[in-house]
């Protein structure tokens, strides 16, 4: 899923499997295997290499919070995610507040297990991609109104209305 995102936020440039490694923090090998189940999976056109909109954004709106449930744990230094990050934290007010376990962050809040290891990283490099994977994260852990939200803004970027 960060992959497919990640493919949304380059598509108009000429990206490369080794550009996706290193924007991601993840191996060749990994992101060449992804690409390969996306494809096998319908999320992505082999042939052009687009995202197939319209099924990415179903899958992670209905199908994320399943294959990649997570449960709020213990309190943690971390950065912020879910509903605790922008662009979500300007439109809901929590008291708790959802982090990425980080020892190098200020925040406190309950630990949410990322989608993989290293997505701190990636965030930390890509602004935007950072608040694709709060939303994502959102949709995983949050009440029915941060879902809807979260799940409005990503069906905004997802699928624009000129495209």
């Amino acid at each position: 899923m960060v992959i497919l995102l990640k493919v949304l936020l380059v598509e108009n440039t000429s990206w490369q499997s080794k550009d996706l490694a290193q924007a991601l923090f993840l191996s060749p090998t990994e992101i060449s295997f992804s690409l390969k189940r996306c494809q096998y999976a319908r999320l992505l056109d082999g042939q052009s290499r687009n995202v197939s909109r319209r099924t990415f954004f179903e899958f992670l709106f209905y199908g994320l919070p399943v294959t990649f449930p997570t449960q709020p744990g213990e309190q943690v230094r971390g950065m912020p995610t879910a509903h605790s990050a922008a662009p979500l934290s300007q439109q809901v007010v929590a008291g708790q507040l959802y982090v990425w376990p980080d020892a190098e962050s200020d925040s406190w809040g309950c630990a949410i297990e990322p989608l993989y290891p290293r997505v701190l990283q990636a965030a930390k490099a890509d602004a935007r991609l950072y608040e694709l994977l709060a939303l994502a994260d959102a949709l995983r852990v949050g009440r029915p109104r941060e879902r809807k939200l979260a799940g409005d803004l990503l069906k905004a970027f997802i699928m624009p209305a000129n495209v």
